[in-house]
């Protein structure tokens, strides 16, 4: 990061001020954008990791299954929001700026994760209490839909053209973050506390850690300047972005689109839902599924610099391509692995053998799918994409995969869906143009 805070100033992009007397630094810019984001996105992924306790305490079932199934379910519908929350917050991104949109998406998931910390159980209200989770959900998806699009387009504003896989890298470096501090947060309430307290009331621990976070990340943002074309010696963004979107670059979207898919489902598998399918499918301690996505959000905190200096050097579809098909390769073996084995050590190497090409995947085509739009419609473009591949790839990725497991009845079902979604992808980045190094509108 301090490498970037102090290029010259023949690469200072147009968006950036030049004078920093009363600026803050590039990488404190960074570091204010990253920091917002993960703390959306620890609110929004801290679900998962107590999905099976949640599914007894809201919606209790005839079986485990069941109950298991409809707390995933309720994971996916937060992401349908994703897409409405693209579309209204992208279009504020993009005729108000950047900086409004992304104060309103934190306080927007503050919303939806005091929800969680106060709704009461099933056995004390009944049908109300699924119907308030589902609600909280709702506010959150909304909120991430509309975070993702501004902080990206964002971050590709202060770069370069030399640098902006680099700079977009560290919008998956923010979920990584949440990923990490959001297991290690259940690692430490898991040991503290009894089976009983977990269960009753101490899984609402973390999302009062991360709303507590919430007022420090909308105070950190406050200095950053803004990069949307919305002064008044320059050109206004489009009245309505996304008619203007869809009217001029449908094959973007549809690219975009695509290139979300593969990777959203990846990820929502190998980050998240190996804790899930850790402890409930191959029945081992909570303790160890949670080191698991410990894991995996370190290695991608690890490497996403690294991976967006990759595709700066070497261009973002060798990248792209490359990495996409290792991981097809090596996703079946893994969870063959871990079925046989069941063991610590059987889950670690799995997720080491898919996150680490994941990481190479998520970035280029990341940074692939920010370049496809222009500036004035950047973050409705990048939050359309987004929200519509999330919604139903990403979000109910983990009741897809429990699914396909109960249906063939064999423990291999998620390995078949990043295979079959990944297919999907690789033919996208096949249509995608190379832009590493060239500049942008």
């Amino acid at each position: 990061m301090t490498q970037e805070a102090t290029l010259p100033d023949a690469e200072v992009p147009a968006s950036t001020p030049k004078n920093t007397a009363t600026q803050p630094s590039r990488a404190l810019k960074i570091a204010a954008i990253t920091l917002g984001n993960g703390l959306e996105f620890f609110d929004f992924t801290i679900y998962t990791y107590f999905a099976a306790i949640i599914g007894r305490q809201f919606f209790p079932a005839t079986s485990e299954w069941a109950s298991l199934l409809m707390s995933l379910a309720t994971f996916g519908v937060g992401f349908l929001m994703r897409p409405i929350g693209g579309v209204y917050i992208g279009h504020l991104a993009d005729r108000y700026g950047r900086k409004p949109a992304m104060t309103l998406t934190l306080w927007l998931m503050a919303l939806g994760s005091l929800i969680f910390v106060a709704a009461p159980t099933y056995a004390q209200i009944g049908i109300a209490a699924p119907i308030l989770l589902i609600l909280g959900r709702l506010v959150q998806g909304f909120a991430v839909g509309g975070e993702v699009g501004a902080s990206t387009a964002m971050l590709l504003e202060y770069a370069t053209d030399k640098t902006r896989g680099y700079y977009s890298s560290w919008q998956l470096f923010s979920q990584a973050v949440s990923t990490l501090v959001g297991s290690g947060v259940g690692l430490i309430v898991a040991h503290t506390l009894s089976t009983e307290s977990l269960e009753s009331w101490g899984w609402r621990i973390p999302f009062v850690f991360g709303l507590l976070l919430i007022p420090l990340g909308s105070f950190i943002r406050r200095n950053l300047d803004e990069t949307a074309d919305i002064h008044a010696d320059k050109p206004r963004a489009a009245k309505l972005p996304i008619a203007t979107l869809l009217r001029e670059q449908p094959l973007s979207v549809l690219l975009g689109v695509t290139l979300v898919i593969g990777s959203t489902s990846a990820n929502y598998i190998a980050m998240h839902y190996l804790t899930t399918y850790a402890k409930s499918i191959l029945h081992m301690p909570f303790n160890l599924a949670l080191w698991a996505s410990w894991l995996a959000g370190l290695l991608q905190v690890l490497l996403c610099a690294y991976a967006g200096k990759l595709c700066d050097r070497l261009g973002r579809k060798p990248v792209a391509i490359v990495s996409r098909l290792i991981l097809m390769a090596l996703v079946f073996p893994a969870f063959m692995w871990m079925d046989a084995a069941r063991s610590g050590v059987a889950l670690y190497s799995a997720v080491c053998m898919l996150v680490i090409p994941l990481v190479f995947s998520s970035v280029s085509g990341i940074v692939m799918m920010s370049e496809l739009f222009p500036r004035r419609v950047r973050a409705s473009g990048l939050a359309l994409c987004y929200g519509l591949g999330v919604s139903v790839f990403g979000g109910f990725s983990q009741f897809f995969a429990t699914w396909l497991i109960q249906l063939t009845g064999s423990n291999l079902g998620p390995a078949w869906y990043v295979i079959g979604t990944g297919i999907l992808t690789v033919i996208a980045i096949f249509f995608c143009k190379e832009t590493a190094g060239k500049p942008l509108e």
